[in-house]
C-alpha cells in the first residue's frame, strides 16, 4: 500500500523533468505496457518541452510520499487566448469555436497532466487534485475549462458528479483513448462544493488571475 503525505506541493520549474517522467511512465503503465525505452524518452522530452512553454501561465500540483516521490499530479493553465493549447495541437480544435461567446466569461482554463501511480490506495487523491485544478473556475463562477481526458478517467469523473461536454472525436495519446471535453461552473459546482473541504479553505484563492499563492496546500483531516 502506498501512503502519501498529507499535503499537496506546488511544483517548481526545476522539477519539470520529474513531472514529465512521472506523467509519461504512469500513462503507459495504466494503459499500454508494451512500450520501448526510446518511446518513453521521446514522449518525456515532448511533455517536458510543452510544460516548460506553459509554465509561466500555469500551476502544477503534486502529491508526494514520505520519500519525495510523486504519487499524483495535475496542471491548470490560465489561457491568454494566444498560446496554442493541447486541445489545438492534439485535436485541431479551436477553443473559441466551442465557447458560448454570448455568455460572460471571466477566464478560460486548461486542465491536464493528471496522473496517479498505478498502485495508489488513497481514494481521495483524485478528488484533492481535481479540487485544486477547478478552484479558479468554481470560485469565479463564470469560467470554463478544457481538457483532454482518458476514456476511463472520464467515466470516473462522471460517476463522481463532474459533468462534462465532449467536443470532438477521441484519439490515441500517450497510450490511451483520449477525449476532448469542456467543463463549466454549472457542471463542476456539485463536485467542487462536495469535496472542497479536502483542501484547507484558507488556500483557495479567490483573486482573479491567481490560483493559489501559498507554496503548500494542507489537506484537512
Amino acid at each position: 500500500m502506498t501512503i502519501t503525505q498529507n499535503y499537496l506541493e506546488r511544483l517548481e520549474l526545476d522539477q519539470l523533468t520529474e513531472l514529465a517522467k512521472f506523467v509519461v511512465e504512469e500513462n503507459f503503465s495504466h494503459h499500454c505496457e508494451d512500450v520501448t525505452t526510446q518511446e518513453l524518452a521521446n514522449d518525456t522530452q515532448d511533455v517536458y518541452d510543452e510544460e516548460l512553454n506553459y509554465f509561466k501561465d500555469s500551476e502544477i500540483f503534486v502529491a508526494k510520499d514520505f520519500s519525495g516521490n510523486i504519487q499524483g499530479s495535475i496542471r491548470v493553465i490560465k489561457w491568454d487566448y494566444k498560446m496554442r493549447l493541447p486541445l489545438q495541437k492534439i485535436f485541431d480544435i479551436d477553443p473559441l469555436s466551442v465557447l458560448n461567446l454570448s455568455e460572460k466569461l471571466s477566464s478560460v482554463w486548461h486542465i491536464g497532466r493528471f496522473a496517479t501511480r498505478k498502485d495508489i490506495k488513497d481514494r481521495t487523491l483524485f478528488k484533492r487534485l481535481m479540487v485544486c485544478a477547478i478552484a479558479p473556475i468554481c470560485e469565479q463562477k463564470t469560467g470554463v475549462a478544457f481538457a483532454e481526458c482518458d476514456s476511463k478517467l472520464l467515466r470516473i469523473m462522471n460517476l463522481l458528479g463532474i459533468k462534462t461536454e465532449v467536443i470532438g472525436a477521441s484519439v490515441n495519446y500517450l497510450g490511451s483513448e483520449t477525449i476532448p471535453i469542456s467543463m463549466s461552473y454549472e457542471g463542476l459546482k456539485e463536485f467542487y462544493y462536495n469535496n472542497k473541504y479536502l483542501v484547507t479553505s484558507q488556500y483557495i484563492d479567490k483573486i482573479s488571475g491567481q490560483i493559489f499563492d501559498n507554496k503548500e496546500y494542507n489537506y484537512q483531516a
